[in-house]
């Protein structure tokens, strides 16, 4: 009888996690394939890293309304729809033979992808109740680095017994699998219907207000939230650097970098198995706070490292508490955002996100070209630290202990 009561409960969020895992493994296969095909079609590196550039972009350019559609539409159609049109898109990029066309169809992917991220968190914050969320957000969390690890790996084996265009049809196929799922997922908004909201400037800058009165209203957690872009921002920064600075200042081969990738893929998976055993044992400060102290540990080993075994225990590390932080910063996300504006402030944030990491990407290519790379990354990680450590601290503060405790649905701060 409780085995019934506990599947009725986790029947739902466990669909969702397998839809969700089905398309984030097709996504690490798209990746992989993508910019193997652009390589061979161009021979150029400069071509490939148009590839992340052009994404983001796109990305950033949706973010200025996709969150006032997602706040309006029906969420459940809204990430079925997007499935179904990057299957589409993602199906015909065997059939363009230049790199530009490859260019839109990546860009258009993004967009949609824009659509379905701010989405799907909103549907799980509906679908999952709140003394669930912390053990869901761990078994997401161990879905994604599943992904992150056999993703690629099913890419290579493609790539040997067939060909980069198999590849991409399965992520397409991925897409597909990932929308039928989501049919038997439960409808929560049956009074709403994709696309049929009518969407002005107006409203768009109306809106944007309520963000910012959002943000007005909480100014604790828009500090947290601060903060917590910070450690991104400089994390972020440091992984564009990864592959030159392990081979360039450490010494290292192509294989022990690629060694250290799916080294860091086990330490994540390990570490989401752990979150997810021990997730309710763990309070939202632990597991957030906590989680990223260990990691910026991890990324100052990987910062003064000058060894294969000190950059692995770095990353071993990085990729176990991983997984700590992201759940206790989803629970925690999910916990303090209503879910009626859910959809614009998670557009806007990573609206803010996205331009961020640009324009530092661009800013950190250009300094490595003045200052020795090591100067750079040890500097990133100390300003990752010094980030986490004001969080930490205000994590402690006795005034605002409250706001990381778990609180009921039911005492969300009301949008009027």
């Amino acid at each position: 009888m409780k085995f019934i009561e506990k599947w009725h409960r986790w029947r739902s969020p466990l669909l969702l996690i397998g839809a969700a895992g089905i398309s984030g493994l097709g996504d690490f296969i798209f990746l992989v394939a993508l910019n193997l095909l652009v390589f061979q079609m161009t021979g150029s590196a400069a071509a490939v890293a148009g590839l992340w550039i052009v994404g983001p972009l796109a990305s950033i350019f949706t973010r200025f309304w996709a969150g006032s559609i997602i706040d309006r539409a029906n969420r459940r159609k809204l990430m079925i729809w997007t499935d179904l049109i990057r299957a589409f898109l993602i199906s015909l990029v065997p059939f363009i033979y230049t790199v530009y066309g490859i260019y839109i169809i990546l860009a258009l992917v993004s967009m949609a992808k824009a659509f379905f991220s701010p989405a799907s968190i909103t549907y799980i914050t509906e679908l999952v109740p709140a003394d669930q969320r912390k053990q869901f957000n761990a078994f997401y969390s161990l879905t994604s680095s599943g992904a992150f690890i056999l993703g690629p790996a099913i890419a290579g084996v493609l790539f040997v017994i067939g060909s980069v265009n198999m590849a991409i049809f399965l992520n397409a196929a991925s897409f597909l699998i990932s929308a039928v799922l989501f049919l038997y997922l439960p409808n929560l908004q049956e009074t709403k219907s994709s696309f049929k909201n009518p969407l002005s400037f107006s409203a768009i800058r109306e809106d944007t207000r309520i963000v910012i009165a959002f943000g007005k209203k909480t100014p604790v957690f828009i500090l947290i939230l601060g903060l917590y872009l910070g450690t991104l921002f400089t994390t972020f920064a440091m992984d564009t650097q990864e592959v030159v600075f392990t081979q360039s200042v450490v010494g290292l081969s192509e294989l022990d970098y690629s060694l250290l990738i799916s080294i860091t893929g086990i330490g994540s998976i390990l570490g989401s198995v752990a979150v997810s055993s021990f997730s309710k044992k763990l309070s939202i400060r632990m597991l957030f706070g906590g989680g990223l102290l260990m990691m910026s540990l991890g990324y100052l080993l990987y910062a003064f490292s000058n060894s294969f075994m000190m950059i692995a225990i770095g990353f071993i590390i990085l990729g176990f508490f991983n997984s700590f932080s992201n759940t206790g910063y989803n629970t925690f996300y999910q916990y303090h955002v209503p879910i009626e504006i859910m959809g614009r402030v998670t557009s806007f944030y990573g609206l803010i996100q996205s331009t961020g990491q640009i324009l530092l990407v661009v800013i950190v290519g250009l300094a490595a070209d003045i200052f020795p790379l090591r100067f750079i990354i040890v500097l990133l990680s100390l300003v990752n630290l010094i980030s986490i450590v004001s969080l930490l601290i205000l994590m402690r503060h006795r005034k605002y202990q409250s706001v990381f405790t778990n609180v009921d649905s039911k005492q969300r701060i009301k949008v009027s």
